[in-house]
């Protein structure tokens, strides 16, 4: 029998077949379990209860708490490397840091890039999919460049083009395109929203001068999501609700949170998580490679980026530009802004991701589950983050 313990700070990966965690607070949708026990035999929860069970590698999470891991469906980059630096290495290192806030599947998310570029990058996703070694990669997350100028923000107007199912459907053939972001607005939007909901792709509406009535439109073909809430989008008005309006209202979409308290502010985020329901409700970073790195200077889809105070804009103009938040962080200031307790909102970060993807057997800590699981200190720090029942990540 070994035994570790969770202040270990090297990495560890578990070469047997029966992994105990022990003495953890196991909190999973809507359930909160005190000295609790999880048995892990590959790569699937076997068993969960307040009872020692036999194991050939006992971790004390005493003091811990248990979540399922985090879903990161819409991250470019972290740590000064980004999807689209192009590079199998930029992945990797990305993927790498994404475990350090949690994180146990990613989708790493494009920009808005000429045509001959996006391949080369979704390319190198794909390369990262033939080894998944670190975080879980189901597929792409295509942010552009089917969007509208008007609300490009940090996305690069000049590769912006119209709706183009051939080149997404192309795409995805080298790489799934779990998710694609567009503007339903634009001319050939509902006919590619169509067709890629027909090819299992998540449509949602991103960068969009979108009415309500526009919205509703992309929604009846089988939009499900809104990117970045409340960013690059209509806002609410009391003659034209438009997408932030048609978000809180539609029952029929998920809502995509960058839950940093800039993207959106504090008031907001505890209107949201108050009258809208949480299994619509999807948190994720948005984070660029300046996630990290503190202050300083970097590109971002060849747009001049500053990063001051952990906060990323354009140079040139001041517009946000992704974010700087980590996942874990994310969940400390929406426990600290609403005042909810975790198990009432874990859902948002992986079960509803999951669900919203079309895969089973993620998000919630129970027998027949992956063990895809994240311990966090009290003070929402990453203790430990396990993929298929592996340490890929113990700090």
């Amino acid at each position: 029998m070994l035994v570790t313990n969770c202040a270990n700070l090297h990495y560890y990966r578990c070469p047997l077949m029966k992994t105990l965690l022990r003495h953890v607070t196991v909190v999973s949708p809507q359930v909160r379990l005190a000295q609790q026990s999880i048995l892990i035999e590959s790569g699937r929860i076997v068993a969960v209860g307040d009872e020692d069970f036999a194991a050939d590698v006992i971790i004390d999470g005493s003091g811990l708490t248990a979540v399922p891991g985090f879903f990161d469906i819409h991250c470019h980059g972290a740590d000064g490397a980004d999807v689209c630096d192009d590079s199998l290495e930029a992945v990797r290192h990305i993927a790498t840091k994404k475990l350090a806030e949690g994180v146990t599947t990613w989708l790493p998310t494009t920009l808005t890039q000429p045509r001959e570029k996006l391949q080369s990058i979704v390319g190198k996703v794909a390369q990262y999919r033939a080894q998944q070694d670190l975080t879980r990669c189901p597929g792409l997350h295509i942010e552009g460049p089917f969007i509208n100028k008007e609300k490009a923000g940090a996305q690069n107007p000049e590769f912006v083009r119209l709706p183009d199912w051939q080149e997404l459907r192309a795409l995805h053939a080298i790489a799934p395109a779990a998710i694609v972001s567009l503007a339903p607005e634009m001319p050939g939007a509902v006919e590619l929203i169509r067709a890629a909901t027909a090819a299992g792709i998540v449509c949602s509406a991103a960068h969009t001068s979108a009415t309500y009535a526009q919205l509703s439109a992309g929604v009846d073909a089988g939009l499900k999501h809104l990117t970045h809430f409340g960013n690059a989008m209509t806002p609410l008005h009391h003659r034209e609700i438009g997408c932030v309006g048609g978000g809180l209202y539609d029952d029929r979409v998920m809502l995509e949170l960058i839950c940093d308290t800039i993207h959106l502010c504090p008031d907001m985020l505890k209107m949201i998580f108050r009258v809208v329901p949480i299994d619509r409700i999807l948190m994720i970073t948005d984070s660029v490679a300046a996630s990290w790195i503190g202050n300083g200077e970097m590109s971002l889809g060849g747009l001049a980026v500053v990063i001051k105070d952990h906060v990323a804009r354009l140079k040139d103009g001041g517009a946000l530009a992704g974010s700087a938040l980590l996942a874990n962080e994310g969940l400390r200031n929406v426990a600290q802004v609403t005042g909810l307790p975790l198990e009432a909102f874990i859902q948002s970060t992986s079960w509803n991701q999951a669900r919203s993807l079309g895969l089973t057997g993620f998000g919630k800590i129970e027998a027949g589950y992956h063990a895809d699981i994240t311990l966090l200190r009290e003070d929402f720090s990453v203790a430990r983050t396990m993929v298929a029942g592996e340490s890929r990540y113990v700090g």
